[in-house]
C-alpha cells in the first residue's frame, strides 16, 4: 500500500460499497479496502498515503466528520483527498462535510457520469497540487523526473539545466529569511518568464527546493536561453541589496571561524547536461551529472553556465572548454 495506488472506504455501519465507487476503483485497477473504525483508517493513511478516501456520509455522521477534521488538520495526512458519499438523505450536511475539510461531496443531485468525473477530478487536482513547490508554485521533484523521462522517451536532443544561487546563505544571514524567500521567488519568475517566453511549451521549469531549480530546454536553445537568464538575473539581483552594499558590490560577513571576509553580490551558476554526445536510460543518471556540472559551475567567478561536453559514459575529458558565457 506504500507504492500502489489504493482506495479506502470508511463506513461505521459496514454498508456495502456504492456500485459507482466500486466500479470506478475497478476501472482504474485500484485496490479497494473497507474499514469500520476511524483509527484503522488513520493508521493506513499515516503509513501508506492512499490515493483517495471515501467516507460513507449516510452512516459516518459525527464520527466521520471528526475523522475528516483530524486528517485535514495534519499537514502530513491532509494531502490525501477525501470524498464523501451522501446519496440518501444527507444533503443538508454537505456544508458540514466541506467545513470539516472534505475535498468533494457526492450527492444525488449529480448524475452517475458527473459523479465519476468529480471523483477523477479530485484525484487529478490533488496529484497536481502536491507535486508543486509551495513557495513558487512550480513543479517539484516528481514532475521534474517525469519530464526528464518524457524527454528521454521522445528521443530528441534536450538539455537539463541545474541553476543554483551563489552566496545565497550569506545574503540570508545578513538580511532575513523573508528577503531570501523574495530572492528565490524572483529567480523562479526569471527562469519561468525567460524559458516560457522564448520557448513556450518547448521549455519546462521546476523547483527542486531552496535556491535549486531545474529547467529543461531543446539543446539548440542553450545559449540563447541561458544568456538571457543570466543577463536578467545580473540586472535585477543588485536591487535586492541596500544602497551601501549595492554600490560597494560586496558586504562583510563572517566565515565558520568567525573571521570577517568580503561577500560578493549573488551570482547564478547553471550546470548543463545534454544527450548530444551520450545516451541516458534513467532520469537519475541525468540528475547526477547535472549536479556534478552545477558544482563545477560554482567554482567559476560570476554568473555562468557550463555545458558538459564529455562523450560516452566514462566521464573522461571535456572535449574542449566546458564553459560558455552569455
Amino acid at each position: 500500500m506504500r507504492t500502489r495506488p489504493t482506495i479506502l472506504y470508511f463506513s461505521p455501519d459496514a454498508n456495502p460499497v456504492p456500485p459507482l465507487v466500486e466500479q470506478w476503483a475497478q476501472s482504474n485497477a485500484f485496490p479497494l479496502h473497507v474499514f469500520r473504525r476511524p483509527d484503522d483508517v488513520e493508521s493506513i493513511v499515516l503509513r501508506g498515503h492512499p490515493s483517495l478516501l471515501f467516507v460513507d456520509g449516510n452512516a459516518a455522521g459525527d464520527s466521520g466528520l471528526a475523522l475528516v477534521r483530524r486528517l485535514k488538520g495534519d499537514a502530513f495526512t491532509a494531502i490525501v483527498p477525501v470524498a464523501v458519499w451522501a446519496d440518501a438523505h444527507a444533503d443538508e450536511r454537505v456544508q458540514e462535510w466541506f467545513a470539516a475539510g472534505a475535498d468533494e461531496v457526492l450527492t444525488r443531485l449529480f448524475s452517475p457520469a458527473e459523479q465519476r468525473s468529480r471523483i477523477e477530478a479530485t484525484v487529478v487536482r490533488t496529484e497536481r497540487d502536491v507535486s508543486v513547490h509551495p513557495s513558487t508554485r512550480m513543479p517539484g521533484t516528481t514532475e521534474i523526473e517525469r519530464e526528464i523521462r518524457r524527454r528521454l522517451d521522445a528521443e530528441g536532443e534536450f538539455a537539463v539545466c541545474y541553476a543554483d544561487l551563489d552566496h545565497f546563505k550569506e545574503f540570508n544571514d545578513r538580511y532575513s529569511y523573508y528577503d531570501g524567500d523574495r530572492v528565490i521567488y524572483l529567480l523562479s519568475r526569471i527562469l519561468h518568464d525567460v524559458v516560457k517566453g522564448l520557448l513556450g511549451a518547448g521549455g519546462f521549469v521546476g523547483h527542486i527546493g531552496g535556491d535549486d531549480f531545474i529547467f529543461i530546454i531543446p539543446g539548440a536553445d542553450i545559449h540563447a536561453v541561458c544568456s538571457e537568464i543570466l543577463g536578467v538575473f545580473d540586472t535585477l539581483i543588485p536591487l535586492q541589496y541596500n544602497d551601501q552594499d549595492r554600490r560597494a558590490g560586496y558586504f562583510f560577513g563572517k566565515d565558520r571561524r568567525g573571521q570577517l571576509h568580503r561577500v560578493p553580490l549573488m551570482t547564478l551558476s547553471i550546470g548543463i547536461v545534454t544527450n548530444r554526445h551520450r545516451g541516458f536510460t534513467h532520469p537519475a543518471q541525468v540528475s547526477e551529472l547535472a549536479t556534478e556540472m552545477k558544482s563545477y559551475a560554482k567554482t567559476l567567478p560570476g554568473s555562468v553556465f557550463v555545458v558538459d561536453r564529455r562523450q560516452g559514459g566514462d566521464g573522461e575529458g571535456r572535449g574542449g572548454s566546458p564553459r560558455e558565457h552569455r
